[in-house]
């Protein structure tokens, strides 16, 4: 009986072994794929796609694998925490961000650092930036620098300025704003901002504001938009009031649309923003982190100036 029971023993840890074996074969194999997910402010911005195209480049041209989810938040701050969740109950690997609201981040940040999954805002910089949350993107004050320092050149340094503003709680459409009321606080008593007002980034509400500025009969030099789309709006109120030749027109990102309208002489000129540079720094910035390289907390990518001058070289 003894002898029986042995050989049970034998049997039973036996099969136990090959069982267990059996499970290690079975598991699925990692295909080593890195996960991305991506949320992007609106799609309808004619800018955050030219970003997305940056990314999309930016990851068609590595050696490793990486599957990108890209959603669209629809300018919906709610919308867009839910999507970061919903990456991160997906369990990817890294989440890249282009923030609806920049006041608004607290909470995607939040989640994100609890449940440890590496974070990249893109094109505009959060409130509150953690040391281990990357921002890649553009110093929004330095293009109403530039903007403004070439349209106070143009204008003598005198005259009525109007200023058309993006989202108001955008930190874009506030540091814009702020660069161009810097140059003429500090380098031009004799410019004046009499107009100032938001066109939600819209080509459509900047012309329906120029519209309205011009209905007012205030004397209005130069319009400075702190998009092209806007920029362009202003643009086309300005010519349909057979005016031209008496209001100059600046905007921000250099947009293709924009470009031609500087190659056709009714642009005066607009601030290349390098949305392939954003994009793909986005993605290289996550890439980055998922490997657990280091990467700085805030990565510049610079600004420049687009004229009459030098427009078709930003046309390649």
């Amino acid at each position: 009986m003894k002898k029986f029971f042995a050989l049970l023993l034998i049997v039973v840890m036996s099969f136990s072994l090959l069982a267990g074996c059996g499970a290690k074969e079975e598991a699925p194999a990692e295909d080593g794929a890195m996960t991305i997910g991506v949320s992007i402010a609106s799609f309808d911005d004619t800018f955050l796609m030219y970003m997305k195209d940056g990314m999309e480049k930016y990851i068609s041209g590595l050696d490793e694998k990486v599957e990108v989810t890209y959603v669209d938040a629809k300018a919906d701050a709610a919308k867009q925490l839910g999507q970061v969740e919903n990456f991160i109950s997906q369990g990817v690997d890294a989440i890249v961000v282009v923030p609806v609201n920049t006041e608004a981040t607290a909470p995607m940040t939040q989640a994100a650092e609890e449940a440890k999954v590496p974070l990249v805002y893109v094109n505009r910089l959060p409130d509150n930036l953690p040391e281990d949350v990357t921002f890649v993107g553009s110093n929004s004050i330095d293009a109403g620098i530039f903007q403004m320092e070439y349209m106070a050149e143009k204008m003598g340094g005198k005259g009525n300025v109007a200023i058309l503003m993006g989202v108001l709680d955008h930190e874009a459409a506030i540091k814009r704003t702020e660069g161009v009321e810097k140059v003429i606080k500090e380098k031009y008593p004799d410019i004046k901002v009499v107009k100032k007002q938001t066109g939600k980034w819209s080509r459509a509400e900047g012309m329906a504001v120029m519209e309205n500025w011009l209905a007012s009969g205030e004397q209005i030099d130069a319009v400075c938009a702190n998009n092209d789309d806007m920029a362009i709006g202003a643009m086309n109120a300005i010519e349909a009031a057979g005016k031209l030749d008496e209001i100059l027109v600046a905007g921000v990102d250099a947009t293709p649309d924009a470009l031609t309208e500087l190659d056709k002489g009714k642009l005066n000129a607009t601030v290349f923003q390098d949305a392939e540079g954003q994009g793909g720094g986005g993605m290289e910035a996550a890439v980055k982190m998922i490997k657990g390289e280091k990467v700085e907390s805030q990565v510049w990518i610079p600004f420049q100036l687009v004229t009459p001058e030098n427009y078709k070289e930003f046309m390649k």
